[in-house]
Parts: structure tokens; sequence; C-alpha cells
């Protein structure tokens, strides 16, 4: 803006009145221009600008409703009417007393959740040792058992009825040998691993395929902790603390880590990548979600908006990168420019109330639908040499660009820069006309992830986002491969609390 908010005080009409007609003229311009750029503000859309789809209020139901002014709701409660209800329930509740920082954990008083064994047990499941560990003898079942620990699980059971929960009794002990040795059995266990503290071991109260409904329940329906155990105990009769199942949804992530190295290996052997991020919240700090989609996998990651992030990956792939415009991308000299993202730019140009921007956004406008509408054309006719159709019409383009690259206004300055810097990236689509001309893969792939950030504002650890990141990567790449996840995110649970090799996720289905 020209006039800062000091110098709107400032101005009155006592204040215009003295002003010369040369001052009044120049004062006048200015204002002019700050009111062409507050009503391109206030006219920006999801299809003018980068602004998200989730930008619109709740009573604009349409792209058309968007544009038109908000009204107040009909039954908006006034302002002394809530001030009123506030009081009340102020006076209802009793005032908390200030004993300082509360500390973590259950709190005095409060109820909390333990352990109880109040279901039936519907199977008792004894682990005999199946031979001596000293002389590899045999054991058969008419070898004396001793139980000397055991523990309850409680897991569901898929069938043609529906989901049937199970409470399991599983007995541990040892077995003595002819030759004088011991044999004992526990539960097996997964070895420490580097970056995680969450324990994968079966000496938990939940099964493999309970944990992989818990995991369903958060990341797919995006439920929050709470709402995980209503639903358990409403409809299933589990009883679970939110710490239990909080530990079940950081031990999935741990579970499925190594096949994070699978997917980065099928990334890099793909032809085309999409990329993109999104802001995402880490304990209140504000960090990046990025998504790389190929035909085949599915991998988010959680870290700076830096190329760092990626660099690793990105130095063994070969294929083309698709991505917006954003500056870090540069970093990779095979890429391609998402054509939405300028279309959307240059119509909020051309919807401008400045004459200068609002051509140069028609004629970025018309240029970008001809060659789009060519790329089409050459699509079913590979004879057609767009380079050579095209070169008049983006020389007059790389012109106009040029001229403006300095313009007064931003948005105008902005674009004509953001075209001369990726002219390569953004026309090389007419030498392929085959690849896409658009980024809507990745995008499409980030919506689930973002209303899920809306709604839980993200992770409160750097272990929490990472066990997030790896299990939404599985998911999303069984799910790209027409594989159902959940019961295989139970088998990699499995497996790895038995201190297995993760087995690797399933082919896609023909």
């Amino acid at each position: 803006m020209r006039l800062t908010d000091h110098d709107l005080k400032q101005l009155s009409a006592a204040y215009l009145a003295s002003l010369s007609p040369e001052q009044l003229l120049y004062l006048s311009k200015k204002m002019l221009d700050d009111l062409r750029d507050a009503r391109d503000r206030l006219n920006q859309t999801p299809q003018n600008s980068s602004r998200p789809s989730g930008s619109y209020a709740p009573w604009q139901q349409s792209v058309s409703e968007a544009k038109e002014e908000p009204t107040e709701p009909a039954a908006a409660a006034t302002e002394p009417e809530l001030k009123g209800e506030k009081e009340a329930s102020s006076r209802e509740r009793p005032a908390k007393p200030v004993t300082g920082k509360r500390k973590a954990g259950k709190q005095p008083g409060s109820r909390g959740v333990g352990r109880r064994v109040e279901m039936v047990v519907t199977d008792e499941v004894p682990h005999r040792p199946p031979a001596c560990t000293a002389c590899g003898q045999s054991f058969g079942q008419q070898v004396p058992f001793q139980a000397t620990t055991g523990l309850y699980v409680l897991d569901i059971e898929r069938s043609v009825h529906g989901l049937q929960v199970s409470h399991i009794k599983h007995l541990y002990g040892e077995s003595a040998c002819g030759c004088g040795h011991v044999t004992q059995t526990k539960p097996g266990s997964c070895a420490d691993e580097l970056g995680w503290t969450v324990a994968l071991t079966e000496w938990h109260l939940v099964g493999p395929t309970l944990a992989s409904l818990i995991i369903c329940l958060s990341l797919r329906l995006r439920l929050s902790r709470s709402r995980i155990r209503e639903f358990l105990q409403d409809w299933l009769g589990v009883s679970l603390s939110i710490g239990c199942i909080n530990q079940c949804l950081t031990e999935g992530g741990r579970a499925v880590a190594p096949l994070e190295e699978e997917l980065v290996a099928e990334i890099q052997q793909s032809e085309l990548l999409h990329a993109d991020e999104t802001g995402w919240k880490e304990n209140g700090r504000i960090v990046w979600l990025w998504v790389l989609r190929s035909a085949t996998v599915t991998l988010y990651l959680i870290g700076r908006r830096s190329w760092e992030v990626i660099a690793n990956i990105m130095e063994q792939f070969g294929g083309w990168l698709m991505s917006d415009g954003y500056g870090q991308y540069r970093a990779y000299s095979k890429r391609l420019r998402c054509l939405a993202h300028l279309i959307r730019k240059a119509r909020g140009l051309a919807e401008s109330c400045h004459p200068a921007a609002a051509a140069f956004g028609q004629i970025v406008l018309q240029t970008i639908a001809l060659v789009v509408e060519g790329i089409y054309c050459a699509r079913g006719d590979p004879t057609i040499d767009l380079t050579e159709k095209f070169a008049a019409n983006l020389a007059q383009l790389q012109t106009i660009c040029a001229q403006h690259r300095d313009h007064a206004h931003e948005k105008t300055r902005q674009l004509a820069r953001e075209f001369l810097n990726d002219w390569t990236a953004i026309w090389q689509v007419l030498a392929y006309p085959n690849l896409p001309i658009t980024n809507n893969v990745a995008e499409q792939a980030l919506r689930h992830w973002v209303i899920a950030r809306k709604i839980s504002h993200g992770t409160r650890t750097a272990e929490g986002s990472r066990a997030y990141t790896l299990l939404a990567s599985v998911i999303d790449t069984c799910r790209q491969r027409g594989v159902l996840p959940w019961p295989y995110i139970a088998q990699v649970i499995a497996e790895r609390r038995q201190g297995k090799v993760a087995p690797p996720i399933p082919q896609a289905v023909v």
C-alpha cells in the first residue's frame, strides 16, 4: 500500500480542502492505486489466486457465490447476548485454583483408565519351546510345560459376520530337557532402532489387527485419540487409554519404517514424479509436509521448506519432475511447471482493477489457452511440431514479460519474473506433449492430509511426525496400487513385533 494506516488517520475533509489541485491530484492517484489493490485482494478466490479451496466461508457453497459479499447468518448472536452467555457460564463453573504448571500424566482426582481384565477370555494359547536351546532335542506335547508368565491380548478378526473381538490369554514358560537344560519362552520383540523411543514387542495389550484399525480411524478417518477411544468402547466393548492408542500409532510408524527405503528406490526408478509441499505444525512450530508421487508410490516427508529435505532422493532420480513455482525446485534441471498455477495467477490479474495488470493477464491467459489446445491436438497427432507452431506467440509473450518484469504493480511484476525464471520448464511440454501439464496429482494427494491438519493442528513431536508420514506413505501407496492397506499393516506389525523383516508392499493388482 502507498498510504499507511498512520497516513490515513491524518486525512480529513478539511485537510483535502486545503490542498492545491496538484497536491490533491497526487494524493488521489495514490488513493486510487490503494483502492484497486484492496479490491483485488477482496476479489481473490481459489479460482484466480493461490488461496486454498478451504478459504471459502461456510455459507459460500459455490464458486459463483464466492465472489459475492458474505452476509451475516440469520440467527447470529449479538455481542451483548454472547457476553451474557459468557458471564452466565463463568458463574456456573467454579474457578480453578492457580497451582502453577500442570504436571504431565494422570492428574490427582481424575478417574483415569487402567488395564482391566473384564472381558471373557476367548482362548488360551500356551507358547511351548519347540526344542532345547542347548542340545537341539525337539520337544513334543508330552514334555511338561510350566507357565511362568502370561499376558492378555485384545484383537479383532474380520469375518463374513463383521468384526469379532478376541481376548486371548498367552502363556509363556519353560520346559526341561533330558540333558538337564531348561528352555524358556518369552514374547518376541524388535531390537532398539535409532530415532525411536517406542517399543516394538509382542508384550502389548493391543493385537496387530486392532492396532491397524486404530491407525485407520486416526489417519484415514481423521478421528482424535479421544474419539477413537469412544468408538472402541461403544461399538466393540474394548476399553483402551488414550496413551495406549497413541502408542499403537507410533508403534505402527516404527513397524513400517524399513519400507521407506523400498518406496524411495521405486521413486528413483520412475520416469515422472509429482512434488508438492504444504504447511504443517509440529508442537506449534511451522514445518512443511512434502509429497513425492510417482505412478506406483506416494511418499510423504516432514521437514523444512528446503531442497535438502528431498535432495538425497533426487540425486538418484533421472526422470521428469512436475512441480509448482516454488524456487527450491529450480535445483533440479529436468523440470516441468504446473500450468494451472500460472492460469490462476493470470486470471487474478485479468480481473484486476489495474488496467495495465488486466491487459497483461489477458495476454497470458490467451497464450496459455492457445498452447494447451495445441498440446491436446498433438497428443492425437504426434507429427505436429508445437515448438515451431507457437514460436511467434511465445516470443511475443517473452517480450511482454521482459517489459513488465519491473512493473510498479506487484502481482504483475511477480508473474512476469516467474515466467522469465521458469521459461524453459514452463514450455518444456511443447517438445513432449504427452507429459502432464498440471500438478493436480500431488495436490490431490495432499488434500486429505491438509484437512487432517486443520482438524488435529499437526503433530507434537518429531517421532510422531515421522510415524505419521511413514504410515501415510504406506496407506496411500497401497491404495494407489489397489491393495487394501489394513491387513497388510497388521501383517507388518505382527512380523516386526517378532523381530522379523517387514514383508514388502504388495504390487499393483492387475
